[in-house]
């Protein structure tokens, strides 16, 4: 196998690899969750494949979600039994086989308003939630349902308003970095023999006889030059920018996409008391309260984004005030935009029916849909994070036809993450690891959930260098040797990488990381080759790009909010497509 360490020289080496004239097998487009996962099912199948991303990996949606692994609780009322069933099988996957340490069980409640007709109807439609995903797993992957008095319910959450249920029922789902998922997933790819290269955006698509796609034309945004590469087949995974990338293929096919932003806002652990998270469905989407180790997520709106610019989602005023607003209905705790410590937003991009020409598509699954734009290119869109595997597996199928297909099936279902193999027996040293390091159980439960199996990686690099074992002085959550290793074998090129993606400063600490700048960059300057000017220059980028953030959250409108963020640059800016 090859190396799964993601540094600037592997960068660089599949670059040259990609471009060297051997005709891959498979070209993804995209370096998000479905991208990512459409690389590494489509190496482990024994292509020869290589996968670019215009931004870091995972800078578009995919960094940006609610963080759930989940079946979709939700979607039973909708009677989309086919769609449930297949998130619970995937969250099966996820938390027994291929990424254990990432994922981890989560318990909610839902709190209930009527006394009967509610909780005998809740408690089918979870019970169902559980039955399926037994069938689909052959086994629990989580606890059944429990029910909750509303005394019991405010043992479990004290700080559920009394007023808000007169019971509750205990469910299960799970949580995952998704930014880390994707990563782990490309650098799993990457020891398979898949070629990775972020930052390098597609700007067309090479067309042989007959107008079919034969690769794409590329930029190394960190250089500057121009590359072209050839595969037979191409795989467009771009999300929210999906017709865009589609139409370089030169026909009117494709999927038709619209983005919809989704925010989310981010309060101190101590803010709110209680042991699980809390589920309710409102007017416009859901809202997740959702416990982390060091703080509560809150989410999630849903609004059309309107705005022409999708690289760049801000929330604004409103945005924080109606997730606060629905928050403190069912809250004692009268949160305020003075606790917030975070706050993010994404867009999703939303899967239009039908197809631009009216061509036949493969739609899969309700949730997305695969299509060929023109010959040679395959189109993914739709479906959401937990979706990933499976959604890689049918993008990859469309591409090689019924045929190939059945002859190379998908093979991720037991294929582990980097990190994930052998995890029950490590976590077995944990006390043994903490005693030797001077580690309390909670610094090395975040290492484990970070790192899993591959924590001897990290401490090998502090055994090295034992510097590296002192905590941040501005976030002692995390290591020294953390932002090291998000350069030396997890592909971060800029502070920015590390600070929105790597160690998730950016909404975990109310400054976005700008305390931990200075510290930061003098652990990295050796090892991404920087001189003085070149660290200055990082940092003057993630400041501006902070303080943007926080004019936009003073903004009423996105179009005033996506104004207020584009004052600040970017550090590595995009190419104009040959399309526009």
């Amino acid at each position: 196998m090859t190396s799964s360490a993601l540094t600037q020289e592997s960068r660089a080496e599949a670059l040259e690899r990609m471009t060297g004239g051997e005709e891959l097998d498979v070209l993804v487009v995209g370096g998000g969750v479905t991208g990512a996962g459409i690389a590494l099912d489509a190496v482990t199948r024994g292509l020869r494949t290589g996968i670019v991303e215009m931004q870091d990996w995972a800078g578009g949606t995919s960094q940006w979600s609610s963080k759930l692994i989940h079946g979709g609780l939700r979607y039973l009322y909708n009677l989309d039994f086919k769609l449930v069933a297949e998130g619970l099988r995937e969250r099966g996957l996820l938390l027994t086989t291929t990424a254990p340490h990432l994922v981890k069980a989560q318990p909610f409640l839902w709190p209930l308003k009527q006394r009967f007709i509610e909780r005998a109807y809740s408690a089918v439609g979870v019970g169902m939630y559980d039955a399926m995903a037994v069938a689909g797993h052959r086994g629990m992957a989580v606890p059944v349902q429990k029910h909750y008095t509303r005394r019991r319910a405010l043992e479990v959450f004290p700080d559920i308003r009394e007023d808000a249920l007169i019971g509750a029922i205990r469910f299960y789902d799970a949580r995952v970095d998704d930014a880390r998922l994707v990563m782990t997933l490309v650098r799993t790819a990457q020891s398979y023999g898949a070629m990775a290269a972020s930052r390098t955006q597609v700007v067309d698509m090479l067309k042989g006889p007959g107008g079919r796609v034969t690769g794409a034309k590329v930029v190394d945004l960190e250089t500057g030059a121009e590359h072209e590469i050839r595969a037979k087949h191409v795989i467009n995974a771009t999300g929210v920018w999906t017709e865009k990338t589609e139409a370089l293929g030169g026909t009117g096919g494709g999927l038709q996409v619209l983005a919809s932003k989704g925010i989310h806002i981010v309060v101190p652990k101590e803010r709110i008391k209680g042991s699980t998270g809390i589920f309710l469905r409102t007017e416009k989407s859901v809202l997740f309260i959702i416990p982390w180790q060091r703080y509560w997520i809150i989410g999630t709106t849903d609004t059309p984004w309107e705005v022409e610019g999708r690289q760049h989602p801000v929330a604004t005023a409103e945005d924080v005030d109606y997730l606060l607003e629905h928050a403190n209905s069912v809250l004692r705790s009268d949160l305020t935009r003075a606790d917030l410590i975070g706050v993010y937003a994404g867009l999703r991009p939303l899967l239009q029916p039908g197809t631009k020409d009216g061509a036949a598509s493969t739609k899969v699954s309700r949730d997305h849909t695969v299509v060929e734009a023109a010959p040679g290119l395959t189109v993914i869109s739709g479906g959401k994070l937990t979706s990933y595997r499976l959604m890689a597996e049918h993008a990859v199928d469309h591409a090689l036809g019924k045929h190939e297909a059945k002859a190379k099936p998908s093979v991720t279902p037991s294929t582990p993450l980097v990190g994930a193999a052998g995890l029950a027996a490590y976590e077995s040293q944990a006390p043994r690891i903490a005693q030797q390091y001077g580690w309390t159980a909670d610094r090395l439960e975040h290492l484990l959930g970070r790192y899993g199996t591959d924590l001897p990686t990290l401490l090998a690099m502090i055994d090295d260098d034992p510097d590296l074992g002192r905590p941040l002085a501005a976030a002692p959550e995390y290591l020294r040797a953390e932002v090291a290793m998000a350069v030396t074998h997890e592909g971060a090129l800029h502070l920015e990488d590390i600070l929105a993606r790597r160690i998730r400063l950016f909404y975990e600490s109310a400054d976005r990381g700008l305390a931990a700048l200075d510290e930061m960059a003098e652990i990295v300057r050796p090892l991404l080759g920087w001189d003085e000017a070149r660290a200055l220059e990082e940092k003057a980028s993630y400041t501006a790009l902070a303080e943007a953030e926080a004019a936009a959250l003073r903004t009423h409108t996105d179009v005033e909010a996506e104004r207020a963020r584009l004052a600040a640059p970017d550090l590595v800016p995009l190419r104009p497509l040959a399309t526009e």
